[in-house]
């Protein structure tokens, strides 16, 4: 492995080459430094018809296909357009700050057999997308090698394997193809968030479903001067927030390649000033905080065009997906419990074969 010496004693800082782009060495982070990314190659990359084969003619069919067609790239997937902005924001750190680990780190996590690890090259290859680090479990759990790679946010496709994820901790979310093609910034990463049980716990989540939202306000009121307790995804705003840092040491916020979005059905006077207290009391802020007072979701983010859109409830995550935003599902709190289960949700708790 190629390397070269860092300015500590007897330490090294691996460096790698972006395959197959051009012979610029870029300094590969190491995984407790970096904001790493895990993304699964069903996230990454469209396998539907992978997929089918192996759900309706086995392993050694699906394993002979992608064999035989290990030169033909995989179409984009649902997270592929967050990856590249992702790759982008890298790019500009890179040219501030040359010698830095603070970047985005992605790793593609997948549950694969390891025969499809050329075609999954090729791939990344084929669209110059500088991802060194893989991991294929051959269909072990992942949640042992998230943890080892200090996984700061993993995206799958496969329900299940997201809610793993969850119990143990690791920030996760399912990942949802839009219902048509929407055009998305290049240059600028755009992330946007759910408030209750996504940044925040669910426990003003549990106080509407329980007694109403007569008693939510009230709740909300007498509390708005103590912080909600965080949710699975504030750490992934603290990390964003950390590289926006960066930026704005150089001055450039106003030129900032990432911005994040706060879209909440909270209303801003009812209960909108627990929610930014919160935020303030943890040191963070999102670039732009949008209360919707129980509107849909959809539309608002439709005019944003985020990379990602994270919520906890189905409703609003289908609801941007058929509007073109890529939308994640968070499955954490009292939602999940409650929530009628759409079809799509009925699918994916279906105890059908699945690789990721």
């Amino acid at each position: 492995m190629p390397h070269t010496p860092s300015s500590g004693p007897g330490k090294t800082k691996n460096v790698w080459p972006i395959p197959s782009v051009c012979n610029i060495m870029f300094i590969q982070p190491q995984p407790q430094n970096a904001i790493t990314i895990a993304v699964s190659s069903r996230a990454l990359f469209n396998m539907d018809r992978e997929q089918d084969i192996y759900e309706q003619q086995g392993m050694e069919d699906y394993l002979k296909y992608q064999i035989q067609h290990e030169i033909e790239p995989f179409a984009p997937g649902p997270a592929f357009p967050f990856i590249k902005a992702v790759e982008a924001v890298n790019t500009r750190l890179r040219e501030l700050y040359p010698d830095s680990e603070e970047l985005f780190d992605v790793v593609l996590m997948t549950s694969n057999h390891a025969h499809v690890g050329l075609r999954l090259i090729n791939s990344i290859n084929h669209y110059q997308l500088f991802i060194e680090r893989f991991c294929m479990t051959g269909g072990n759990s992942l949640i042992g090698y998230l943890k080892a790679y200090h996984a700061n946010l993993y995206l799958s496709a496969d329900s299940l394997k997201v809610r793993e994820a969850i119990e143990e901790g690791i920030a996760a979310a399912t990942v949802f193809s839009p219902g048509k093609i929407t055009e998305v910034p290049e240059t600028q990463l755009r992330v946007a968030f759910d408030g209750d049980a996504v940044l925040f716990s669910d426990e003003s989540e549990r106080i509407y479903k329980a007694h109403g939202l007569d008693k939510f306000f009230e709740h909300e009121k007498a509390h708005e001067n103590k912080p909600l307790d965080h949710g699975p995804l504030k750490g992934f705003l603290e990390a964003l927030g950390k590289l926006q840092q960066k930026f704005y040491a150089k001055g450039q916020r106003l030129d900032c390649p990432i911005r994040t979005y706060l879209v909440t059905a909270r209303s801003a006077a009812s209960s909108g000033t627990r929610a930014l207290k919160t935020l303030r009391s943890w040191g963070l802020e999102t670039d732009e905080a949008l209360f919707l007072a129980g509107a849909p979701k959809g539309p608002m983010l439709e005019k944003i065009r985020p990379h990602i859109f994270f919520d906890d409830q189905m409703f609003h995550v289908e609801g941007a997906a058929e509007l073109g935003t890529v939308a994640a599902h968070v499955p954490y709190g009292i939602a999940q419990k409650v929530q009628s289960k759409t079809a799509r949700d009925v699918k994916k708790d279906m105890p059908a074969k699945q690789l990721e």
